[in-house]
């Protein structure tokens, strides 16, 4: 397709993000824009809806009908579930009239349409006696009404996806899957009904496989798949293959159009694009971003927008643990800044206040958050106590001054002075009626944690629309090495899913890759992590948090092969992990009792974490496997399982 007709485009991406041009304007570039239109384009509505906001979603797809109508497209397609704004949690539940609501929007929706044939995702009541409340449903509309509806099949309920929580899935009636575009036949499915291939997936979910049910029964020119699916480490690699594999088996084109933007913890990259009949990818649109994104599904060579830097070169990477982050960093950058700026843009927050302790995560936290909000909207504190050194307190005023963010620095020596001594007092008391108090505490630690984290909430309170940040990293929460109403108190988390290891690379990333180089003081990069919270006695420095774990290099491997291989502990110790390898060259390989120490500390410390990870603020989903709350949930109770499998005799001992 013609480049020219992709630099016109953009101005209606403009148009549709500002509002920037008068009718006369728009009939002008409509007008322009038509020479370069093959006779059956389709635009795929790449977009961002906000969930639960059923009118501001509407009046935003007018918009975008509008242009489409304009330029007498053949059809504009949604994403799944867009009118009602995805995800969408437990509040149709609740409020049904929220469906009412979508319902109603739909039909004065239709209203507006002309020959230029509309899909849009919607949620559709049940009417039945059996079964969930709803349908996941896709809207057809064209020439002031809606012809019909076509309802999703396959519904997800795992990860962080919840959809048989309220859907009733449907069946695959594949005739009234299919519409006509242009004198084409088109079937239509719906996100995960595309995620069902026999021969693709060793192991399937369920027991049909609606894209072949509807190429075998029905015979369609091609596919359009209306989708919202989240990005996450890897999960670029497995889609690409999946739909590039399901277009060559069924020699079936196939229009896939993905959802943009961040809801709360989930983020979509968009991405939305088309294969061929042989596999072949002929378009992709852009991501991260809204694209009113034009295609000819005849054409074998449209506009290929490149994927985040990296992605293409792991798209046939094995599953396997790596300290090369590399190719997954521009990728993490685009959904945590997306994320951010969703979340705040979606609440109605504008500024962010963190903590800034010249440490590595405070320090990336304010860099994403600083390009993300901009400069002026973040305000870093430095809140030193007596054990903060000097080398601390300089990188993180360096940083704020690098950044051009907001910068001052409230020392906490008094406020943790006064509260000890007013808990000294009432410890006493208390220990009169309980003797039981432990010999070595982490008060002190914590009064300082959360010293800080009353200052941040403070400067919330008092100024408007003021969200403080969580800082804590995924390696550190593995581990419970985090603070309650400390270094975990905040609105927003953006680092929660992003493990030590990478962080270090992403920090180095940003200060290549950001418009300002090295943004981020080398003494920080360089520096060994330490919360500078307690003093180590066998030192007489701060501790380390390398001392109080073990080395981050081993302990995100072991997180890794937790979430994505559900290994035990003893199927780690036959293991050689990437760590042991990298010590052995150096001539100082880890004893197999350090490594067993290692990782019953990490079952023991993970076990006693899990009430942490419950309370922790909304983070975007960045790995492929996460401990966000939206995605992973297990028992707080369930500390005492046993991840080091023993013998049947042994547990025949154990009964007696």
């Amino acid at each position: 397709m013609n480049n020219n007709l992709y630099t016109l485009t953009e101005k209606i991406d403009k148009d549709l993000l500002e509002n920037n041009l008068s009718e006369t304007e728009k009939e002008e570039l409509a007008k322009e824009i038509k020479e370069f239109l093959p006779k059956n384009s389709i635009v795929l509505a790449q977009i961002n809806p906000t969930s639960g906001d059923i009118k501001g979603n509407a009046k935003k797809a007018l918009k975008w009908i509008e242009w489409a109508n304009r330029l007498e497209l053949s059809a504009i397609i949604f994403p799944e579930m867009y009118l009602i704004g995805y995800p969408i949690g437990d509040f149709i539940d609740r409020f049904p009239i929220i469906v009412e609501e979508n319902i109603e929007w739909l039909q004065a929706l239709a209203t507006k349409t002309t020959k230029t044939k509309v899909l849009m995702g919607f949620v559709e009541f049940n009417k039945s006696k059996q079964g969930k409340k709803y349908y996941n449903s896709i809207a057809v509309m064209s020439n002031g009404k809606i012809e019909k509806t076509i309802r999703k099949t396959l519904l997800p309920n795992y990860a962080e996806f919840n959809d048989y929580r309220h859907f009733e899935p449907a069946k695959t009636d594949s005739k009234n899957r299919i519409i006509d575009i242009a004198d084409k036949k088109a079937g239509i499915i719906v996100c995960e009904d595309g995620w069902n291939d026999f021969d693709f997936f060793e192991k399937n979910l369920y027991e049909t496989d609606p894209v072949e049910c509807v190429v075998n029964e029905q015979h369609p020119d091609y596919l359009i798949n209306c989708s919202s699916s989240i990005t996450r480490a890897k999960k670029e690699q497995l889609k690409h293959n999946m739909l590039s594999f399901a277009a060559k088996k069924h020699k079936t084109p196939i229009v896939y159009v993905n959802q943009v933007g961040s809801g709360e913890c989930v983020s979509f990259e968009g991405a939305s694009r088309v294969y061929d009949e042989n596999g072949n990818l002929t378009y992709m649109a852009q991501s991260y971003a809204e694209q009113f994104f034009i295609v000819d599904v005849n054409d074998k060579d449209g506009k290929i927008n490149p994927l985040p830097k990296g992605l293409e070169k792991t798209l046939t990477e094995q599953k396997a643990f790596s300290l090369d982050h590399e190719p997954d960093l521009e990728r993490t950058y685009l959904t945590i800044i997306q994320s951010i700026k969703d979340y705040f843009k979606k609440t109605g927050f504008k500024r962010a206040v963190l903590g800034l302790s010249g440490g590595l995560d405070s320090t990336v936290s304010a860099v994403l958050l600083s390009d993300a909000l901009g400069a002026k909207n973040v305000f870093g504190i430095s809140m030193p106590s007596k054990i903060t050194s000097q080398e601390s307190k300089n990188d993180a005023k360096e940083l704020a001054n690098n950044l051009g963010i907001n910068f001052t620095e409230i020392p906490i020596k008094e406020m943790c002075d006064t509260t000890r001594e007013k808990f000294d007092n009432l410890f006493s008391t208390i220990e009169k009626d309980w003797d039981v108090r432990y010999k070595e505490s982490f008060t002190n630690d914590n009064i300082q944690a959360r010293s800080r984290g009353m200052i941040l909430w403070g400067v919330a309170n008092e100024f408007q629309a003021c969200l403080p940040i969580a800082t804590s990293d995924k390696s550190e929460l593995y581990m419970g090495y985090a603070t309650i109403n400390g270094d975990m108190s905040g609105g927003f988390a953006p680092l929660a899913d992003v493990s030590k290891t990478k962080l270090f690379a992403l920090a180095r990333w940003l200060n290549k890759n950001r418009e300002q180089k090295n943004a981020i003081p080398e003494s920080i990069i360089a520096k060994r992590p330490g919360a500078e919270l307690a003093i180590n006695p066998k030192t007489g420095k701060p501790l380390l948090a390398e001392e109080a774990l073990m080395p981050y290099e081993f302990l995100d491997e072991v997180i890794w092969r937790v979430e994505n291989l559900q290994q035990t502990i003893g199927d780690m110790l036959q293991e050689e992990f990437l760590y042991e390898k990298h010590m052995r060259k150096e001539n100082s390989p880890v004893s197999k009792e350090q490594k067993l120490e290692w990782l019953q500390k990490f079952f023991r410390r993970m076990s006693t974490s899990l009430y942490k990870w419950t309370i922790m603020p909304p983070s975007p989903i960045v790995d492929a496997r996460s401990i966000n709350k939206a995605e992973y949930k297990q028992p707080i109770i369930s500390s005492k399982i046993n991840y080091h499998k023993t013998s049947y005799e042994q547990k025949l001992k154990e009964l007696g």
